[in-house]
């Protein structure tokens, strides 16, 4: 059931009075908090209408009542529609910090700590594209063969192969050619029974050789990376009754600290370039089921990416974050577009 235009105001008007003061909310506040000149009594019923459907909750007895996820969400993709704040204080930080990727992301984590008030993280670049770009072969000695596999993004991976015979120099040589000839470009998920067929036929006797060499390559190029993440602001969640629980602020410190989780959550729907919101339980770490996360996606050049996020409360500023977000990600992008030219 879609929300009428005075119970969607309503229900803002609920959260903007939550996210302020944290307590809460009457519909004697909200009379005096929107323009819609509404008796108390209306807006009581209206308020009863959105907790049948889910979007409020009464904490307990007497009391006003709470957003619940379901009306966090329909806040969030409702202001993400068209809100866009500008921060235009980032700029002249994020330029002069453009020529040093680890500093300039580590000065991105600090500055949204600063400006959000909650904890943020920062991914290094990674790489969504696997295509090779070139291979080297270099035998180490009779029984071994350096395999030097260079993907685009100039990311170099090394893998040392046993040989049951020794190779000689023209066949190391034929190798090379023969392989950076059909695989230049391609992507592992297209190297295919056609081309490795014709690698076998082109090798002259080396096909056992080429499947073992495939087989290295293709584990290579699939081991994970090691992606640096930048954290700031861990303390800020503190500053917030509901996570300064002594063991809830624990865990989510934990999780900050050791950064794992929250890395695979901010890897999560990667794919998607706009901004992700994760509600209490929709993020994929028990330890935040009472926070609210925030990601988005910088992107380098095409195929090289990475990852922003902001933790806080269930009650953060959805506005402001969402907005800070869009800016830096418009802007971090057109720092690296410069940079390329």
């Amino acid at each position: 059931m879609e929300l009428d235009e005075r119970k969607l105001k309503i229900l803002q008007a609920i959260i903007k009075n939550y996210l302020e003061t944290g307590e809460p909310v009457g519909s004697r506040t909200i009379s005096k908090f929107t323009d819609l000149n509404l008796s108390s009594a209306t807006i009581r019923n209206e308020m009863s209408d959105l907790e049948e459907l889910g979007y409020i909750v009464q904490p307990y007895t007497s009391a006003g009542r709470i957003p619940s996820d379901k009306g966090y969400r329909l806040y969030v993709d409702t202001m993400m529609q068209s809100r866009m704040l500008e921060v235009e204080q980032m700029w002249d930080a994020l330029n002069d910090k453009a020529d040093k990727m680890e500093t300039l992301l580590q000065q991105v984590a600090k500055l949204l700590a600063v400006n959000t008030n909650y904890a943020t993280l920062v991914t290094g670049p990674q790489y969504r594209s696997r295509k090779v770009k070139f291979i080297q072969l270099t035998d180490v000695d009779e029984t071994q063969l350096l395999a030097v596999i260079v993907l685009e993004g100039n990311i170099v991976k090394n893998k040392m192969l046993p040989l049951a015979a020794g190779l000689e120099k023209e066949d190391i040589l034929k190798l090379n050619i023969v392989l950076n000839t059909y695989l230049t470009g391609l992507d592992m998920s297209e190297i295919n029974l056609s081309v490795i067929a014709k690698l076998k036929e082109q090798s002259d006797g080396l096909g056992n050789v080429i499947t073992e060499l495939l087989d290295a390559i293709a584990q290579a190029i699939s081991e994970e990376e090691d992606i640096p993440v930048y954290t700031s602001g861990a303390t800020n969640i503190l500053k917030y009754p509901e996570l300064s629980d002594h063991h809830v602020a624990s865990d989510l410190l934990y999780e900050l600290e050791e950064k794992k989780y929250l890395t695979d959550l901010l890897n999560e729907n990667s794919e998607e370039h706009g901004i992700q919101v994760y509600i209490g339980q929709e993020t994929s770490v028990e330890s935040m089921k009472d926070c609210s996360v925030v990601t988005a996606t910088y992107e380098i050049e095409d195929g090289i990416y990475g990852r922003i996020g902001i933790v806080g409360p269930k009650r953060m500023d959805y506005e402001k974050v969402v907005g800070t977000l869009q800016t830096l990600k418009t802007q971090l992008d057109d720092i690296f577009k410069k940079n390329k030219e």
